[in-house]
């Protein structure tokens, strides 16, 4: 399996190409944004992220579980993993690219396209 440092991983950040951590594995999400349940909203604002904690709160069902398979792209270095080393955060460029569509609740709190 293909090892990504978080570096690696945050720099997967936009709507076009969007991966996350999850429980240590890295996914590629970025085909499944229209289709997620919840909204493309609450994906993209982990854009690039550990997005662990937040997957496990909703309690998401084994159907979903599943889909994650093929999503896969690899893991996070388990070094990266254990010395919890930050994230640089996304570049103001990476955030305007992320910028909400005019219909969702983040638009509302930010601002408008």
């Amino acid at each position: 399996m293909t090892t990504y440092t978080l570096a690696q991983v945050a720099a997967h950040n936009t709507r076009k190409d969007l991966w996350m951590i999850i429980d240590g594995k890295v996914y590629d999400i970025t085909k499944f944004l229209d289709d997620h349940p919840g909204g493309e909203e609450v994906l993209v604002e982990l854009a690039g992220m550990d997005g662990s904690e937040a997957f496990e709160e909703i309690g998401h069902s084994d159907d979903a579980r599943d889909l994650l398979k093929n999503m896969l792209v690899g893991e996070v270095d388990p070094a990266e993993l254990k010395s919890k080393k930050p994230v640089v955060p996304p570049t103001k460029a990476a955030v305007a690219a992320n910028k909400p569509s005019s219909g969702s609740w983040l638009s509302w709190a930010f601002g408008s396209n």
